[in-house]
């Protein structure tokens, strides 16, 4: 089973283009397909869709990515940032995650702020805001090994 959810990743991850501005968090899993493109949540919903079709359990893993500056030049401050991906319970072996933003599975790097059935479920930032005008929310993170 393994092998074959590896393989959904790697597709997910060859056959869609991560286009940040493409969907927003509403978007439903519908129009990414007809797209072929998204972000990282898009991409995780997606593997998740497909293993659930198949009566297969999997969940929504959000959290951060920390990620390395070019070789010779110092990390960008705020450079990291919120990120999802998908985990497949396999029987015997648990709960094994897969990150088809970037073809591959997630280890020290990726680090998991919480699971749930969906990014409804778990989303990075959650909050009412009272004021009058128009406003725009810009997050930065930085992720550094301690």
């Amino acid at each position: 089973m393994t092998d074959a959810v590896e393989d959904l990743m790697h597709r997910i991850y060859q056959d869609f283009e991560f286009v940040p501005e493409a969907t927003t968090v509403s978007t439903p899993l519908e129009e990414v397909l007809e797209l072929r493109r998204g972000v990282c949540q898009d991409f995780a919903q997606l593997g998740i869709g497909c293993l659930r079709s198949l009566g297969l359990a999997a969940r929504y893993v959000s959290g951060y990515i920390e990620t390395l500056p070019p070789p010779g030049k110092p990390k960008l401050q705020g450079a990291d940032a919120s990120h999802a991906w998908f985990a497949a319970w396999v029987p015997g072996l648990g709960w094994l995650e897969y990150d088809p933003t970037n073809d591959l599975i997630p280890e020290e790097r990726h680090i998991v702020i919480g699971w749930g059935r969906d990014y409804g479920d778990i989303t990075p930032l959650k909050g009412v805001l009272f004021s009058s005008g128009e406003h725009e929310m810009i997050v930065s993170v930085d992720v550094e090994p301690i």
